[in-house]
Parts: structure tokens; C-alpha cells; sequence
């Protein structure tokens, strides 16, 4: 189970640096809660291009990711790509680059995988992978689907709809062995 960051677990704050900012949003504990003790590995893919245009360092978004498992409980990985959208690298979601690391240091299948995010590269990424795309419409969900942008395999108000999802779909695809 791959997680997005921002607009997904976290309110979507634009260029969020500051720790002591983090918002969960509603229902956000308890996804996470009701999936690990379902037996899923969570992992979270997150695009950071703020690290790329200067705008904050990677010992930001290293003090972000601890305060957000401060928050939610330890994930099995948490997965960055520092890069601003011009470095056509090979991790930036849509692109599946981080979610084939994760899967290759954490010993599960890629395409077992759900990826829950807000925007169309969530989704995107999901595809690529050959894995199931959920899209909550918190952070900028809403605006995505409703402009088109994204075609993803089930749509959820919020995160904990797309747990419950999750939960009926499919048994727990293990991120570590």
C-alpha cells in the first residue's frame, strides 16, 4: 500500500517545511491504523519538488516525514523524489522509479500495490506500475477529477473511504517479508 503525502495523509499546504505545521487530515490515523492491523505494508511516495527550486532542504523534508510518522506510526519506507519537474528524472511521480525501489528494497510486486493520492501523478504512477490507483478527493482531488485529468479505479471522499476500499477489495499485499 503506497501512500502520497500531501493532500492525502496531510493537509495540502503549498511548499509545506515546517513540522510543527503538519495537519492529518480526518480519518487519517485511523486508514492507516485499520491497515496495518489488516497486515499491509505502507510505504509513502512523495513528490518534493521544493527540495529541486531551493525552496527548502532534504533535512526539511527528513524532519517532516519523522513528525509525520510521529503522527501515524512507522511506515515500512518513505520514498522522495527531491527533484523540480524540469529534471525529467526517473522517480517523479507519474513515473514509477520510486515505487520499483521500494518495491525492489522491500520485497513486494509492484503491480499488488495500491497507491492512494490526490492528483492525477498518484494515479499515474499506479498505472505505470501496473497497480490499482485510488483517488481521495481531499488535497487536489476534487479539482483533478473534475477537470479530467485523472482516470483512477475507484474514487474516495477521504482517506478512510479508501481504506475501506482497500480492506474489501483485495487481501494485504506485504511490503516486507
Amino acid at each position: 500500500m503506497a501512500f502520497d503525502r500531501d493532500g492525502t495523509l496531510i493537509a495540502e499546504k503549498n511548499y509545506l517545511a515546517d513540522p510543527a505545521q503538519i495537519e492529518l487530515l480526518p480519518g487519517a490515523r485511523e486508514a492507516v491504523d485499520r491497515l496495518r492491523a489488516a497486515g499491509y505494508g505502507l510505504i509513502v511516495v512523495t513528490n518534493q519538488s521544493g527540495v529541486g527550486r531551493g525552496y527548502f532542504g532534504m533535512d526539511a523534508v527528513l524532519a517532516m516525514n519523522q513528525r509525520l510518522e510521529e503522527l501515524l506510526g512507522s511506515f515500512d519506507g518513505i520514498y522522495v523524489c527531491p527533484h523540480a519537474p524540469a529534471d525529467e528524472c526517473d522517480c517523479r511521480k507519474p513515473k514509477p522509479g520510486l515505487l520499483q525501489q521500494a518495491s525492489e528494497e522491500l520485497g513486494f510486486v509492484a503491480s499488488d500495490c495500491v497507491v492512494i493520492g490526490d492528483k492525477d501523478v498518484d494515479v499515474g504512477l499506479a498505472h505505470n506500475a501496473g497497480a490499482k490507483g485510488v483517488l481521495v478527493t481531499t488535497g487536489y482531488g476534487a479539482g483533478h477529477l473534475a477537470a479530467g485529468r485523472v482516470r483512477p479505479d475507484f474514487v474516495a471522499g477521504d482517506l478512510l473511504t479508501a481504506a475501506q476500499w482497500v480492506l474489501t477489495q483485495q487481501s494485504p499485499a506485504r511490503t516486507t517479508e
